[in-house]
């Protein structure tokens, strides 16, 4: 299943843009640093690892959205779609509540994405810090400056590592991946909408910005699952949509996961990848 057309952004093969002339600058502090599939099988402190979606039919009823701050984040009501959303009350929350709280749906029959942050079920409504609603069949971005479910102003599901493309052998777009504060540049480049209150100079990454594995990494040696993943990440790359651990790679739950075989992603390194020069 291909979210987006195919000539949308983040269905880019970037494989053979050019490269950033400061790349090695802007990876150096985290060069080092090691994927992390921030996915997998089983439970990590009682939830499931990653973030979950739900596919819902074209008749599912909407559900009532209210934007609120709470002591984890402001209100981002007014940079958000308003409800309602047809996510049921009983979709999965992202971390059981605790963390980002992401709650997706999809509705594949009209080909629409529902996403919030923040979420919460308070009654027999949903209670959330921002939301975005996503026309599947467009290109259409975000309205300048505003964020979405995710601090990029990007929608996330089309960002995941779902195990069905793995199993079918091929990731068609860009994989979701986060950094620190420190590391991103306060600015963001298309098709990101939103910049984030981050502290990186001249050489970080703005959101949006893609990172690509080098082409002569060899991958031979890792599981036939990873290599999927790695070859995805030369010719599609990473792209960079939420401020958390460097080198997060983003996925959803799946108990067919390998989680021995996901930790192999830890061996590539920030400074196997090279930043592209995007238009």
């Amino acid at each position: 299943m291909m979210l987006f057309p195919a000539d949308n952004p983040l269905n880019k093969d970037i494989s053979a843009l050019p490269v950033d002339p400061n790349s090695t600058a802007i990876l150096s502090a985290y060069a080092g640093t090691g994927l992390k599939a921030d996915f997998g099988s089983g439970l990590w402190e009682g939830a499931p690892i990653g973030i979950p979606f739900t596919v819902v039919c074209g008749s599912q009823p909407k559900i009532p959205v209210t934007f609120r701050g709470n002591d984890y984040d402001d209100n981002y009501g007014d940079e958000s779609d308003p409800g309602p959303y047809p996510i049921p009350l009983n979709t999965p929350i992202e971390g059981n509540g605790e963390g980002d709280s992401h709650v997706i749906a999809v509705d594949k029959e009209n080909g629409m994405l529902y996403e919030l942050y923040n979420a919460s079920v308070n009654g027999n409504h949903w209670e959330a810090s921002s939301g975005a609603v996503f026309n599947l069949k467009s290109n259409q971005l975000r309205q300048e400056g505003w964020t979405s479910a995710d601090a990029a102003g990007l929608p996330i599901l089309t960002g995941l590592v779902r195990y069905e493309e793995v199993l079918k052998g091929t990731i068609d777009h860009a994989i979701r991946f986060t950094l620190s504060k420190p590391n991103i540049k306060p600015a963001y480049i298309l098709p990101a909408r939103h910049k984030v209150n981050s502290t990186g100079g001249a050489n970080s990454l703005p959101m949006g910005g893609r990172i690509r594995l080098k082409a002569g990494f060899n991958i031979s040696a890792y599981p036939a699952r990873i290599q999927v993943i790695l070859t995805a990440m030369k010719k599609y790359g990473l792209i960079l949509a939420d401020v958390g651990s460097n080198m997060y790679v983003s996925g959803a739950p799946d108990n067919r996961w390998n989680n021995d075989e996901l930790q192999q992603l830890g061996k590539v390194k920030a400074s196997d990848f090279e930043v592209v020069k995007t238009n």
